[in-house]
This record gives structure tokens, sequence and C-alpha cells, in this order.
């Protein structure tokens, strides 16, 4: 039975790095859930609860950056609500065209929720590339943070 759970765990994670960049699936949580589910397979001997407390507090520094990245890179170019609502719907449309539509999908969904707020092409196009960077950092930053999490686990299961 441990066995099975160990390969449970190890299926969470993986699912859950994959996505960390992928918009319909929630990455960080299904890290920590499955961080949490091998730490009770061990019945917190080895991975305490002090330790599950930090890497909860990392998941929900991850779902903030997360929540705040494609604002803040908006926010800081001008773009509108709509711009970022675009992003968000061309994330969720780019992924079933694979890496090409996930890179190109936030940017032409800002630059076409922008266009239809103001009809100024200059401006929409720095609000996509405004939008996309944020999107981006906001990746990078939550990936920073599984592995990280990942760290503190192996770290406190080792020790």
């Amino acid at each position: 039975m441990t066995a099975l759970l160990w390969t449970v765990v190890v299926a969470l994670v993986a699912v859950g790095i994959v996505g960390t960049v992928l918009p319909w699936l929630p990455g960080v949580p299904l890290v920590f859930g499955a961080l949490l589910l091998a730490a009770w397979i061990d019945d917190f001997q080895r991975v305490s609860a002090f330790t599950v407390g930090v890497l909860a507090a990392l998941t929900v520094v991850a779902v903030l950056v997360d929540l705040a990245a494609s604002t803040l890179g908006a926010e800081r170019v001008g773009a509108s609500g709509r711009a970022v609502a675009g992003a968000a719907l061309g994330t969720v449309v780019g992924a079933f065209f694979g890496l090409p539509g996930l890179l190109l999908g936030p940017f032409l969904g800002a630059v076409i929720g922008e266009y239809t707020t103001r009809s100024d092409w200059s401006r929409a196009a720095r609000a996509g590339i405004g939008t996309w960077i944020g999107l981006l950092l906001g990746t990078l930053a939550k990936l920073a943070l599984v592995f990280t999490m990942l760290g503190v686990f192996v770290t406190a299961y080792l020790l």
C-alpha cells in the first residue's frame, strides 16, 4: 500500500509541475497536496507539521503571484481590464495549440482585448507585451516556488 501511495505522490508532483505552466491545472496546489500526502505516509515523522506549514505558506505565495502577475504587467503599461481578461482567455485557448499557443495566446488575447477598448494598435501592442511579460514572470516565479517547495520537502525528509 505504501508503494502505491508513493506512486500517487510522484504522479501528483509531475502533474503539478506541468500544471504550473498550463492554465487549466492547479499546479501548485497539486504539488502541495502530493507533499502533504507524502508527509502523511510517514505519519509526519520525517516531515513535520511545521515543514508542511512552510509548504502551505509557499503555496499561498505562489497562488498570489499567479493572480497578481498578469495584472501587474498590464498595469505597468497602462492596459485595460479587458486586456488582462483577453490574456487569460488567450492562455486557455492557446494551450490547445501547444507551446506556440501558450506563448502567443496571452499576447494576442491582450492585444485584442486592449484594441476593443481603445482602438489604438500601438497601445494594444504595448498592453500585449506588458501582459505577456507579466504572465511569463509569474510562471517563472511559480516554477521557482514549486521547486523551492520540493527542495524544502526533500531536505526535511532526508535530515
